[in-house]
């Protein structure tokens, strides 16, 4: 498992420039502590420096109570993306967890309608109560890692990391109750930047940070010239795991298999092959399922395969209940027989139409958006979702990694006046303004015909 360095504040401060760049260096900041002769001004519990601002709370370990609900909550939105995303695409990986805690901790800037729609798409009912659970619900994600005993003696490791971490620009005054609850239930610190005259630097450090928590898995998170100066705020969650399997598979059983694609046309894949003494199996209606338990067997994958050859169909059905009831169902039987694809997916999403589909317009909206929670000076909304996700499976395991990157702009000088939408056929004047004489005059009814 790998470890996470806890810096001192002031040796994260004496870290933050290289060679005069003015540019920060990622950092963990979750849990630095202050040193009183810091000269760094502190104020409502804010400590904010050279490059760095953080709530001087400790991250909690309550909330216990809560975690079946966020348990729940994250397969509400896993069925809802899932839905989403399954009917355009045909190979998929995505993170709904990763998508869930980054969306989390952007509600708790959320006020009024933003915040109530952003509570329907996350299953949320009460904030706080979520908060918690999330906190909870990570802490139990990332208890499964470490040193791992198999049933038949032999040892292994299991990799699971997740991280969370604020990218802010720096003139900006974030709220001190925004700061804390990210620092309490989430572990998050905020790295000050500068949007307004460097914004690829600062998408360079945030794609840097999540490299590292990915194990280079995920190195290009949010795409080349997303960012620009209107860009205030990029909240971003990232998970990595790498997992041997209890049983892992022969190699040399791997043979080329049909495989029949939606088409029904029909290619050669190389194929694992096991019989397996501690899988799971279960079916439900219109499917069947077999749980791959990994060593330690406190994490698994479940493979579920549906009855009919309309696999669309098949995702256009699941919800939570769905979800839960496949990854409950499959229990343990004499012995398994496996043949299961080796395979390796990587998928780049924008999630802001799926998102906005789902039930949270009013955050993409920037003449209707509240983020005031997270501050007052300027007006902001989400302005990008990115997911970028990847997993191998092969005979010895399972890799995989996802990050969210949730990008908040401020709204424009133009937001705010009168909207006018040219979505029909229209006059045009061209003409003098001192005189209001006509130089031109004419009409359009259909913009794509040639001239």
């Amino acid at each position: 498992m790998r470890q996470t360095v806890v810096m001192t504040r002031r040796d994260l401060l004496r870290a933050l420039l290289w060679g005069g760049t003015g540019i920060a260096v990622p950092s963990v900041l979750a849990g630095c502590g202050r040193s009183p002769s810091e000269p760094d001004g502190v104020a409502d519990g804010v400590a904010q420096g050279a490059g760095l601002a953080v709530a001087e709370v400790a991250r909690t370990r309550a909330g216990e109570e809560h975690l079946p609900a966020a348990a729940a909550a994250v397969r509400g939105l896993t069925a809802d993306l899932y839905r989403k995303l399954a009917a355009e695409s045909a190979n998929l990986i995505c993170s709904p967890y990763s998508v869930a805690v980054a969306l989390a901790m952007t509600r708790n800037g959320a006020r009024g309608e933003t915040a109530t729609e952003m509570d329907r798409v996350l299953y949320a009912a009460d904030l706080a109560d979520h908060n918690a659970g999330m906190n909870a619900l990570t802490r139990a994600v990332e208890s499964r890692a470490g040193a791992q005993k198999r049933a038949d003696g032999s040892k292994a490791t299991v990799a699971l990391d997740v991280a969370n971490s604020l990218w802010g620009q720096r003139d900006t005054t974030w709220e001190a109750e925004f700061l804390a609850a990210l620092a309490r239930h989430y572990g998050a610190g905020m790295h000050l930047v500068d949007y307004k005259s460097n914004a690829e630097a600062a998408r360079t450090l945030i794609n840097r940070w999540t490299a590292d928590q990915t194990h280079d898995r995920i190195p290009d998170l949010i795409p080349e010239d997303a960012l620009d100066e209107m860009v205030r705020l990029v909240l971003v969650n990232a998970i990595y795991l790498k997992a041997p399997w209890e049983e892992p598979f022969e190699r040399s059983l791997t043979k080329p298999r049909p495989f029949r694609r939606p088409d029904g046309s029909v290619v050669p894949v190389p194929t694992m092959s096991a019989a397996l003494e501690l899988a799971g199996y279960g079916s439900g209606p219109g499917w069947q399922a077999a749980r791959l338990p990994y060593a330690g067997r406190d994490v698994a994958m479940t493979v579920v395969v549906p009855d009919s050859d309309d696999f669309r169909e098949f995702a256009a059905s699941l919800e939570e209940t769905g979800v839960q009831q496949i990854l409950r169902e499959p229990q343990p039987v004499p012995m398994l027989n496996l043949q299961l694809p080796r395979f390796k997916v990587r998928v780049n999403l924008q999630l802001n139409q799926h998102l906005a589909a789902l039930g949270m317009p009013t955050a993409f909206d920037a003449t209707r958006a509240d983020f005031t929670g997270m501050t007052t000076q300027e007006r902001l909304h989400i302005s990008d979702v990115f997911h970028d996700a990847f997993i191998a499976v092969d005979e010895k395991g399972t890799e995989a990694a996802a990050a969210t990157a949730v990008v908040m702009s401020v709204v424009s000088g133009m937001v705010g006046g009168v909207t006018l939408n040219v979505d029909r056929p229209f006059l045009f004047v061209v003409h003098d303004i001192e005189t209001t004489t006509p130089l031109f005059i004419g009409h359009v009814t259909d913009p794509t015909a040639e001239a």
